[in-house]
């Protein structure tokens, strides 16, 4: 059973720049109502991607270093980390199969 790791400043190198698979971070906050649409899309994709990747959720507003340091300006964003680098990102809510293409294109 797949299962999306809350993130922050404390743990953040460890789950994600230091990880053997690729990490979506989904950076989101409270009062952001499209970041809500992309919760549950992340949920599944753990499940179906399960030992493949790793899926984490950032609140924006308990990590402003974090959010500053990718340059995100605009949620709900999704980071694609590899090898600690982001290699692509999604901005906006968009259908599940745009993150599963992205995903896939660099397992």
């Amino acid at each position: 059973m797949g299962k999306v790791i809350e993130v922050n400043e404390s743990n953040f190198d460890e789950v994600v720049l230091n990880s053997n698979v690729p990490v979506l971070v989904d950076l989101w906050a409270e009062w952001c109502g499209p970041c809500k649409m992309i919760h549950p899309i992340m949920n599944e994709m753990s499940e179906e991607f399960e030992g493949k990747a790793k899926f984490t959720s950032l609140d924006v507003e308990e990590s402003p270093s974090i959010t500053a340091k990718y340059r995100v300006r605009n949620i709900p964003t999704v980071l694609f980390i590899k090898n600690g680098e982001v290699v692509d990102k999604i901005v906006g809510a968009v259908p599940k199969a745009k993150f599963v293409e992205k995903l896939e294109s660099i397992l």
